[in-house]
């Protein structure tokens, strides 16, 4: 394989002046605690729900609510955490990393740097660590990313090949050789909380079912609706962003939950950027990207009307969101491109 131009601002063509990318990369604390605190809140306001429904049908949607509310920012913020930009602060960055990585379910240092490498070549088949389905996309891929399948299988190994001291050849690539030992340490201790979690009704302890694994069951197919929207049905070993990464429209709801990832082409291209200065980096650079697909859920019907159709064997062409030219076809078999690295 050829050498890949690592992907960036730079690589894709979009320049900002220096002094503004300075001012927009500038970190702070308070924006983040604002933000964590809003989020307790609203965890222990539809935890509180849920609590008060035990029993009745009505815990069931509230579970998910409170499902949505726990997945959601904990994705947002552990990604956030993994480039250290939601806080000032390194202890604080820290701390939060490992707290929402354990909410996701992901070692937080596996997180940082294979998410790391993902940045530095983005959607570039076999050096992109965090490819978490094949392409092109069908039917049954989009159920596997959906339901969390695919994501929890790959998690509970690399927690178990941490443990054991089993290191991948991607683990190698993408971390660096000194942070073995403390992943091996954070997997050992993540495992023995999940543990815990399991027995923990043995013992006639039930709040941790009730509030945290059959909501997070619940909550994540939402979550991965929102990370799927990020390069799916676009271009592989492109240099340009703009190419292989997609921003929507959406409203103020899911831009707290996903902390304004929604601007993922900006985020991509500048990602020294924090979450709370995306919007008015996506303003700065507005003439230099693509116009953002539909909404949160117009964009994620359409992806699944053509991973349906490509499926069925029909035409690919999508009505309204962008999709690389090799996505697009009048119908017939497809071959795969790319294979799930995650």
């Amino acid at each position: 394989m050829g050498k890949t131009i690592r992907t960036n601002a730079a690589s894709s063509g979009v320049k900002l002046d220096g002094r503004q990318i300075k001012a927009l990369s500038a970190k702070s604390d308070r924006p983040g605690l604002i933000y964590l605190a809003k989020w307790v809140v609203l965890l222990g306001l539809s935890g509180s729900a849920v609590w008060l429904t035990l029993g009745s049908w009505l815990m069931w949607p509230l579970m998910f609510v409170h499902g949505v509310i726990l997945c959601v920012p904990a994705y947002s913020a552990s990604h956030e955490t993994a480039h250290g930009t939601a806080f000032k602060s390194k202890w604080l960055n820290e701390t939060v990393l490992w707290i929402t990585s354990f909410i996701y379910m992901e070692e937080p240092l596996h997180r940082r740097y294979t998410h790391t490498n993902h940045h530095s070549f983005t959607w570039h088949v076999g050096k992109d660590s965090q490819m978490p389905f094949d392409t092109p996309m069908g039917f049954g891929g989009w159920l596997q990313e959906i339901t969390g399948i695919g994501l929890a299988r790959f998690h509970t190994h690399v927690f178990f090949q941490l443990a054991l001291r089993r290191y991948t050849d991607t683990m190698r690539m993408a971390c660096p050789e000194s942070v073995f030992g403390k992943m091996t340490r954070n997997a050992r201790i993540m495992i023995a909380l999940y543990a815990l979690i399991a027995i923990a009704p043995a013992y006639g302890i039930w709040w941790p079912i009730w509030l945290f694994v059959l909501p997070r069951l619940l909550g994540a197919p939402i979550m991965l609706l929102f990370t799927l929207t990020q390069h799916v049905e676009l271009q592989e070993n492109s240099p340009s962003i703009l190419e292989s990464t997609r921003s929507f429209h959406t409203g103020a709801v899911a831009k707290f939950l996903y902390m304004n990832m929604n601007h993922h082409v900006e985020h991509h291209l500048y990602p020294q950027v924090p979450f709370y200065a995306l919007p008015q980096l996506a303003d700065a650079v507005k003439d230099q990207v693509p116009e953002p697909d539909p909404g949160f859920f117009k964009t994620n019907m359409e992806v699944l009307r053509v991973v349906i159709r490509r499926s069925l064997g029909l035409s690919t062409r999508s009505h309204s969101i962008r999709q690389a030219s090799h996505m697009i076809s009048d119908g017939g078999p497809y071959e795969k491109i790319a294979h799930r690295t995650m």
